[in-house]
This record gives C-alpha cells, sequence and structure tokens, in this order.
C-alpha cells in the first residue's frame, strides 16, 4: 500500500493531514465556542432542524445521530431549499455552511425564518453570517477549516453539538466531545504507524467496490460517511445500507453471483440492539459467497461521540489508502464542479 505522507502518491490539497487533524478540531472548537449568547429559551424550543447540504451539513448528521438517545425533542437533519412545512416559531435552526454562500441551505432558512423560527448559524462567512447578524443570532466559527468541508468535519459538528447541548437536547456534550478527542488523538497514532489499521483494511479491499453497513444511529452514520469517502477520495462506486432494514431488501439481491465485485464492510459499536448484533451474523453468512471479503471493523472509544468519530476517522483513512494505492489525487471533485458549472451556466 502506498504511504500517502511520504509524497509518492497525490495528495494536492494535503487533505490526509487535514483529515488527521479532526482531535485538533473538535479541541479548538471548543475552546473558541462558550455561551450561545442570543440562543432561543430552551423552554420555547419544540423541535431542532438541522440545516445543511453535502459535507457541511453531515456535520449535522453526526450531531443528530450523538444526541437523539438524550434528547427530549425531535432533532431532524434536513438539507434542501424548502423547510419542512412544520416549522414555526417553536424551531430552532441550526444553519450550517462553511461559506456561507450554499444557495439551497439559504433559501430554506429565509423561508424558516419568515416563519418565526430561531437561528444559530455554524459559518465563516457569506450570506449565513449576514442573516444571522440581522437576526441577531449566534454565529459559531468553523474553527481550523481545512481544505474541503469533508476534511472539517470536526469542526463543524462540535458546533452542533454545543448547541445542542445548550437548550438542553444534548446533555453532557462536552464532556462526550472529550472523550472524542482522547479517542481519536489515539486512532491517529495507530493510522500514522507503520501497522496502520487503514492501510491493512485497503489492502483487504483492493480494487473492489465497498459495501458498508452499519446498526443503529452510530452505525448508520458512519456506514453513510465510509460510502461518501471512497466516492470523493476514490473516485470509486461504493454502497451503503442500514441494519436492520437491509435484512428486509437488500439481503434479497445477494441471492446471485456478482463474481466478488464487492468487498462487505459490517461497522460495529457498543450501542447496538442485542437483535441487530445477530442480524450481521446472518447476513456475513449468507452473502459471503457474493463477497470479495466481508470486514468487520468494531468502534473504539468511550461514548457515542467518540465511536462515531473513531469509525468515521477509519474509514476516512481507508479510502485514502485506496486512492494512493491507485494514484488518484483525493481532494478534487472534477465530478461536482463540472456540475456546478453546468447549473450556473
Amino acid at each position: 500500500m502506498t504511504d500517502t505522507s511520504n509524497g509518492a502518491a497525490p495528495d494536492s490539497l494535503g487533505m490526509r493531514q487535514a483529515m488527521l487533524a479532526m482531535p485538533d478540531q473538535i479541541r479548538a472548537s471548543m475552546d473558541a465556542i462558550g455561551d450561545l449568547g442570543g440562543v432561543a429559551d430552551p423552554s420555547a424550543i419544540s423541535e431542532v432542524l438541522l440545516l445543511g447540504m453535502g459535507d457541511s451539513g453531515f456535520g449535522g448528521n453526526v450531531a443528530a445521530a450523538c444526541a437523539r438517545p438524550f434528547a427530549s425533542i425531535p432533532i431532524v437533519v434536513y438539507a434542501g431549499y424548502l423547510p419542512p412545512s412544520w416549522v414555526s416559531s417553536k424551531t430552532l435552526v441550526v444553519a450550517m455552511s462553511s461559506s456561507g454562500s450554499t444557495e439551497e441551505t439559504l433559501e430554506s432558512l429565509e423561508a424558516a425564518v419568515e416563519s418565526g423560527a430561531s437561528l444559530v448559524a455554524i459559518t465563516n462567512g457569506g450570506e449565513l453570517e449576514k442573516l444571522a447578524n440581522r437576526a441577531k443570532a449566534p454565529v459559531l466559527p468553523v474553527v481550523d477549516e481545512g481544505p474541503m468541508p469533508r476534511a472539517s468535519l470536526g469542526s463543524l459538528a462540535t458546533p452542533a453539538m454545543l448547541a445542542l447541548e445548550q437548550i438542553g437536547a444534548f446533555p453532557g456534550a462536552r464532556a462526550w466531545l472529550g472523550e472524542a478527542v482522547a479517542q481519536l488523538e489515539s486512532r491517529r497514532t495507530a493510522l500514522e504507524s507503520n501497522s496502520s489499521p487503514a492501510a491493512a483494511l485497503a489492502e483487504r479491499i483492493g480494487s473492489t467496490m465497498p459495501v458498508v453497513y452499519g446498526g443503529g444511529a452510530i452505525g448508520t452514520t458512519a456506514a453513510k460517511r465510509w460510502k461518501f469517502a471512497v466516492n470523493h477520495n476514490v473516485k470509486r462506486p461504493s454502497f451503503w445500507a442500514p441494519m436492520p432494514d437491509l435484512c428486509h431488501n437488500e439481503l434479497v439481491g445477494w441471492d446471485s453471483d456478482h463474481a466478488s465485485q464487492f468487498t462487505q464492510i459490517q461497522l460495529r459499536h457498543d450501542a447496538e440492539h442485542p437483535q441487530t448484533a445477530r442480524r450481521f451474523s446472518y447476513v456475513e453468512e449468507a452473502t459471503a459467497e457474493a463477497m470479495h471479503d466481508v470486514v468487520t471493523v468494531e468502534a473504539e472509544g468511550e461514548g457515542p461521540v467518540a465511536q462515531l468519530l473513531d469509525l468515521v476517522m477509519l474509514g476516512d483513512l481507508t479510502s485514502l489508502e485506496l486512492a494512493a494505492a491507485v494514484g488518484v489525487d483525493p481532494g478534487p471533485l472534477k465530478a461536482v464542479d463540472d456540475l456546478k458549472a453546468q447549473i450556473g451556466s
């Protein structure tokens, strides 16, 4: 496996170092964000809408997955041009955009504010910051911003979690984030060693297409991120599905010969339901003949934030190892840029 840190493989944007910096991003965000002056009275909030697109919005997915088991109010993640019809003066909207110029987020947010919703903005400027200033709403920075939004996950998810903590929707978030920093620093040491688990995983995946399965909020969110990481960084198809739902649909699709084009990756964590754990074992046995390999990845760390982000960091670095093996520059996203140019024209 090619070492992306030795200059032999292209990494024009420095994605490897940026993705290894996740614990530093979390720590810097916690240092930068204290009490959120101007946030709505928690007793007046009946639901939270986490609003964002693409990699910026994925920070909302992480925050929601970690907070929901502790929350007494609904936390909804949304991406699109118009907010849900139920948004009202009792809704807190946490809008996320590193640039502050994401058109879908801005249009949806304007409609939400017109409906009377309260706002917390997570951004480094643009129209989002201007809109928040006009609404006299808190603006939380995206500190240590990476070369691409997907390399800034720690800087995007942390402010969202701290905002949820302040309104009582994620009690103890700051402590859980501290546990995550400790685990990610430990994971980083392993990933930078000569026996990197990411390099070993990439070796097993080889030239196949990863099919990533995860259960519960932690596992499904991590599985989605693994799929995105392979798409973005390796420029290769990848797929994901949630456990146990996949047992009612996708499982049937493996009842044929796929010539071992796929490697199944099972993401496991401590918060799995016992029945979900049993289904993982069954799915592995039932699909083994259709797979190049079946790989189990166990989350490490204490608490939901640590375990979810541990799986994310390992998946990100595995994708970078896969990219290095075939000489692909992980940073640029030509297909996305071409699409934006076409829509803009």
